[in-house]
């Protein structure tokens, strides 16, 4: 394609520096996703009528403003046209849908950079899933979910975890030791600059998730939808095992699933969210049933069964744990909400050594 642009039509300067045709049904589209987005409308924004209209609306209004600018064609850099669909959107008042347009700017911005400094040519990876079958490394996801576990982390590149990880791949290696690969790749990286702590910890969340929505057979296209099923699935399933007290079937689990804030998983550095799986998280065969925001509304339902009002003390007690602001002792967040409550804990005293002072 030549990069000259053509009389009387508007080009784009895209990011490679290719000129390109301009194409508003591209704007429309990139405007409908960031109203589907889980924490706007959700996938059902896509079979709006409301939404299509409101989009080309948008679209029409863009292309106008730049027909206006240059009537006689052009060309444009893509990160401007972005620019005039975030005004667009703030000048209507669309305010939350703007906000996710600029966090999927950002997203892309990311993934952008790890996939300009991949070193890895994945046709020369293959994996066997858990069906033995052999396929090739999908090298574009696992680009994506290194480049989201480093989203708003400073000095921190996704280049990095993930050349460091490809370089553990094997042929045919399993589906399920390949989140490990990527996990102590960044984990290797927390000596370079504590931040790869965090990255460390939400590459650890993403295979934990994947396990949680495996056992518990739920959807997990998205933190928030994940979080919203795995409470109730959680519980359900906690409880049939056994392992869970019947009283927590008794709490209004959707006041439960609305208080629950998925960002605060972001507080944890590898180490805090390892020790939770690894001692704390509730299982059924060695698979998870609870992610770190479930984890903390079970204790804290544990500790408001006996409440008069224990829906809205529960989420009092999940408001303080989940943000660390208070901390159970272990005890209580190995016990809280099981079918064996103990929630005592050890402590010294001065008390003394006889049957007098015991007693």
């Amino acid at each position: 394609m030549s990069n000259s642009p053509t009389p009387g039509v508007i080009n784009v300067i895209k990011r490679d520096g290719r000129n390109v045709p301009y194409e508003a049904e591209r704007i429309r589209i990139a405007i409908v996703k960031a109203y589907m987005d889980p924490r706007v409308m959700g996938a059902s924004a896509d079979q709006s009528t409301s939404v299509q209209e409101k989009a080309q609306s948008f679209t029409d209004s863009i292309t106008a403003t730049l027909q206006r600018r240059m009537p006689s064609g052009g060309t444009v850099d893509i990160e401007e046209i972005q620019d005039q669909v975030e005004l667009a959107l703030m000048r209507a008042g669309e305010h939350q849908v703007a906000r996710y347009y600029i966090i999927y700017r950002e997203e892309h911005a990311t993934s952008r950079k790890l996939s300009d400094g991949m070193q890895v040519n994945d046709t020369d990876i293959t994996v066997t899933d858990e069906n033995g079958t052999s396929k090739p490394f999908d090298s574009e996801y696992w680009m994506e979910v290194t480049a989201q576990a480093c989203q708003n982390l400073e000095n921190v590149d996704p280049s990095l975890i993930f050349n460091e990880a490809v370089k553990a791949l094997y042929k045919d290696i399993n589906t399920k030791d390949i989140p490990q690969a990527f996990i102590m790749a960044a984990r290797t990286l927390v000596e370079v600059d504590p931040s790869y702590s965090f990255a460390t910890a939400r590459l650890l969340l993403n295979s934990l998730a994947n396990n949680v929505a495996k056992t518990l057979n739920i959807s997990n296209n998205s933190r928030d939808e994940l979080y919203s099923l795995a409470l109730e699935a959680g519980v359900e399933a906690g409880v049939e095992a056994g392992l869970l007290a019947k009283e927590l079937k008794k709490f209004d689990i959707e006041a439960l699933k609305d208080a629950i804030k998925p960002e605060r998983d972001n507080q944890f550095t590898y180490l805090g969210l390892q020790t939770l799986c690894d001692r704390y998280f509730q299982h059924i065969g060695g698979n998870h049933i609870e992610l770190p925001q479930t984890f903390f509304m079970r204790v804290a339902m544990g500790l408001a069964i006996y409440e008069d009002d224990k829906t809205a003390r529960a989420i009092e007690f999940y408001n303080l744990l989940s943000s660390m602001d208070y901390m159970s002792s272990t005890p209580t967040l190995f016990n809280a909400g099981t079918a064996h409550p103990q929630l005592s804990s050890c402590y010294l005293t001065t008390v003394p050594d006889d049957m007098r002072g015991i007693t």
